[in-house]
This record gives C-alpha cells, structure tokens and sequence, in this order.
C-alpha cells in the first residue's frame, strides 16, 4: 500500500453521513431538541438511550422516513433531504429494523434481490443467478437453506440474518442497526459480529442501537447518548465506564443508581403447593414432543432454550394459539378445549407475544383503544361502550406502567417500541389475569424499561399471580425465576429449582445429550 496523504486521510476521517441542530416535533411532543450526530467511515457507533429518548426519530431523520423541523442532514458533506427511505437507500444507507421488515411468502432469494432482481438479455428475471447469488451471499451469514423456500419458514433469528443480508448487498456505505441481535442464538450472534468485523474492514458505517451492555463494549468504537430528545454525550466508548453510561441514560447520579441497582427479584416468593396452570404431555406440528410445564399462584416459572426449541410453541399452545397432536391445559383443575384462544382469555390466561408488530399493537388506533381492546367485553356490558369505565382503566395502566405518551389518544405507532410493549402488558392486565404468559417481555427495552418491567412481574407474582418467563437472556431468567424449565429441540431437557438455577446449569441443560447424568437438572421421565 502506499502511503496516505493528509488529503486520504482527511477523507476517510470525515463524516460518511451527520445531522446537526436537528429539531422534530409532535403534537404535544419535542420529539429531537438541537440533535447533531455524525458517523465517520468504517466507525461503530452506538446509538443509546431509554425508550422515547429519541433513538428512533432519529434513525428515522436519517432514513429519510421524518423531514426535520430545523437543522439539516449531511451525506459525505454535501446537504441532502431524502424525502423517502428509498432515497436514502439509493444513496446507500440501509436500515434493519428490529421487526424483520421483509415480504414472508416471497422465497428467500426473492427478499435478499427484492426490487434489484438479476435480468436476462430479454429483461426476465434470471431465476437461475438468483437463486446461485442468494446461495453463495446467505453463506456468510450462516444460512445453509433452500434460497426458494418462503420466508416466513425460517425462524425469526435466520429472517434477520436474511435482512442483513439485502442490506450490506445493496452497495451500502451506511448500515443502520436496530436492536440486531435480539432474535439471534448465540451462533448467530457470532455471525454477525464477523459481518461487523468485515464491514468495518470495507469502510462501511454501521450504526448500531443495542442495549445488551456487553455487544456494545464489544462491537462499539464511539457512543451517543439520548435523553428526552437531547444529546446528553457522544464520544468514545471504551474509555467510559459502565456505570457512567448507565448514568448518563438515566439521567441519575451514579450513587442513586448502585443504590437502586439491586435486583427487583431479590426475595424468592412464597408459593402454594398445588398449581395453577398445568400443561402435560402437549405434542405437535414436529415441533413440540411431550412438553409439560406447571405454574403455581405467586411463581415465575422461566422457560430457557435456544431459538427453535419450542419456548414460544410452549407458550402459544397454552393459550390455544398452537395446534395441538396430543395433550392437555388445565387451569385450576379444569381443562380448556384445545384450540379455544376466547375460552382460554376468559379463564384468566393471558399472552403478550414476542412480535409486538405483527401479534399485538393495532398501529392505527389510540393508546387508550389499544389497551382497552382484551377488555372490551367486560366494559361494554349489553353491548353499550363505558367510556368512563374505559378511562379509569386506562389511567390506573397508564401510571402504573409509566407509559411515555402525549396522551391516551396518541396513536400507539408513534411510540417507542419499549412503550408500545407496555401498552400490550396493560391490555391483558386489563383482563385481570390469572396466569401471564410473557414471551420477550423486555426484548429491546432500555435499561430503565427493563427494570420497570422486571419489577412489575415481580409485583404481580406476590400479588398471586402466575408467571411463565420466556427470554434469550439467561441473567433474566436466572434472576427473575422460583423455577427454569429447560428446552431442547421442542422436548423439557430439564427442570431448575433454588441454588441449581445458574446460567453453567442451564447450558449445560440445553448442551447435554438425551441420557446421562443428571447435571444438578431435575429431568422429567
């Protein structure tokens, strides 16, 4: 290589892509107050904050999805207004959103060449190059399946991936990364860290919103900071404490937060003997095989496995939202139809899916419509809606879950997806539950979120209430559960109770082949 001259280096140091006094407003909300940012090339930056600090408004400044009020956006240092995110995806800016943004019954290779299929001199689409292109990509992303399958048959970890894919493939100079490994297994998790490691080898700008505290030390070169729609700090990450970071999220001084560190699930709680709920034997569609799980007033029971091993199916079925080969739901003794979602929420059961997108919010209704909806039938007595009766519910949630929001007849899309899991969590409070069947509940809330959450299951649970815990993150489970049922590959590997619930434990649950020792793992027959 030869050697570089100030110019080369003046180039490659300025700014890929930068907003500076950026101003967004909305009825009743200042949503950006004087935001600048800027991300140089090849550079990690991670972009932080507490649900409704302005992380998304931004991303979405950049992406050209929001025009700002003030200020101006900058593209290797020239002005730009993209008035569309197909405008900055043509300037080479890609965004990959939380929830996966694909089309599911298009083949994989059709999403990886969505909009950019390869042609034949007579202007068809070569199927062929396609499906030979999408193949040899999909590799390096750790997908080995058939690039003609749909989508939507994948799980929702390799549908990330997939959208990863298209994004980098797509000639990008910036990619934006929202929450990437949330629906990621460990493996997975390694993947795209390689992916980091070659995009920031090829110059390329990643943006990377995260609030798992170890990716970010990790992967991050430099950090910025939101808080009520303001830059509280931007600069280098590794230099920072922990600690410090935290703080400057919360907006608390580093003494109250080790104070207030203490972990919401510090008391074991005190369970009746006979449960609640029981699941046994619940087997079908291949993917779930002799599953039993039970649930007692007042307990967290966690449900630990990797993507894949049946925690959702598991939860799904419970509720009814799974077809069922074989086996039986009883709640307090009583056994529910298999299949019956509305006898299922009638009895006291409650699901808060993992996909709040597709499984929960009705983007275009209220706050107030969204919460209410589960409730309906008991606040609509001979069919007449008690708007009074709606009101009062709404504001007991409203406060109790302290909800972000410039009112209850703010449209729910227009939150931040960590107050858009609370409002779902409200909705099935509402119907006064007797067993909350949580799948994900803290996936991609801030660190603030995720301990009101936290402690909000811990409330519930001595208030009597039962609780199955799904999560990809083992400290969660670890620490907010009475017992860990471990799965693997749709079957329980084991079950933990007391001391033996340990994050060596539970891996070595899901590691451990059919037979064997016992691991310190009570395994059912």
């Amino acid at each position: 290589m030869t050697a570089a001259t100030e110019e080369d280096v003046a180039m490659t140091t300025a700014p890929v892509l930068e907003v500076t006094g950026v101003t967004k407003r909305f009825p009743g909300t200042l949503a950006l107050d004087d935001v600048s940012f800027a991300l140089a090339p090849g550079e990690v930056h991670a972009l932080v904050g507490e649900n409704g600090a302005g992380k998304s408004t931004l991303i979405k400044v950049l992406t050209g999805v929001y025009q700002p009020d003030e200020g101006e956006v900058r593209h290797l240092g020239e002005p730009v207004t993209f008035k569309r995110p197909i405008d900055a995806q043509r300037a080479g800016i890609s965004t990959i959103y939380q929830e996966v943004n694909l089309v599911p019954l298009m083949s994989i290779a059709g999403n990886v060449f969505l909009g950019r299929e390869p042609r034949t001199k007579a202007g068809l689409v070569d199927w062929s190059k396609m499906y030979a292109d999408a193949r040899e990509l999909l590799k390096g992303y750790g997908i080995d399946d058939d690039v003609k399958r749909p989508l939507h048959t994948l799980g929702v970890g390799a549908q990330q991936m997939v959208a990863l894919a298209r994004a980098v493939s797509t000639d990008a100079k910036v990619v934006i990364m929202d929450e990437p490994t949330s629906s990621l297994e460990p493996r997975e998790v390694e993947t795209l860290f390689e992916v980091l490691n070659r995009l920031h080898a090829q110059g390329i700008a990643i943006v990377y919103v995260s609030h798992r505290m170890d990716e970010l030390y990790r992967v991050c070169d430099s950090v910025t900071v939101l808080r009520d729609g303001r830059v509280v700090h931007s600069g280098p990450l590794k230099p920072l404490p922990r600690i410090e970071l935290v703080s400057k999220m919360l907006g608390r001084e580093i003494k109250q937060i080790r104070e207030e560190g203490v972990t919401a699930f510090g008391e074991e709680h005190d369970v009746e003997r006979e449960p609640l709920l029981k699941a046994e034997n619940l087997a079908g569609m291949r993917k779930l095989h002799d599953v039993s799980v039970s649930i007692r007033p007042g307990e967290v029971v966690g449900l630990a496995g990797l993507l894949g091993s049946g925690r959702s199916e598991t939860a799904r079925a419970i509720v009814g939202a799974f077809p069922l080969d074989g086996g039986s739901v009883l709640l307090a003794g009583k056994p529910l139809k298999k299949g019956k979602i509305a006898q299922a929420v009638r009895a006291g059961i409650a699901l808060l899916a993992e996909d709040r997108k597709t499984d929960g919010i009705i983007p275009n209704l209220s706050v107030r419509e969204n919460i209410v909806l589960a409730a309906l039938p008991t606040l609509s007595p001979f069919g007449l809606v008690s708007k009074a009766k709606q009101d009062k519910i709404v504001k007991i949630f409203m406060e109790r879950l302290r909800i972000k929001a410039a009112g209850p007849e703010q449209k729910v899309s227009e939150l931040s997806g960590g107050n858009q899991q609370k409002v779902l969590l409200a909705r099935w409070l509402a119907t006064g539950p007797k067993i909350l069947l949580l799948d994900e509940p803290t996936r991609g809330i801030d660190v603030g979120a995720k301990a009101e959450v936290q402690a909000l299951i811990d409330e519930l649970a001595q208030e009597g209430l039962g609780v199955l815990l799904i999560s990809s993150e083992l400290e969660e489970l670890i620490d907010g559960s009475d017992r860990v049922v471990v799965l693997r590959d749709g079957s329980v590997a084991g079950e933990l109770t007391g001391d033996r619930i340990t994050e060596e434990n539970v891996l070595t649950a899901i590691a451990a082949e059919s037979t064997g020792g016992d691991n310190d793992v009570h395994r059912h027959p």
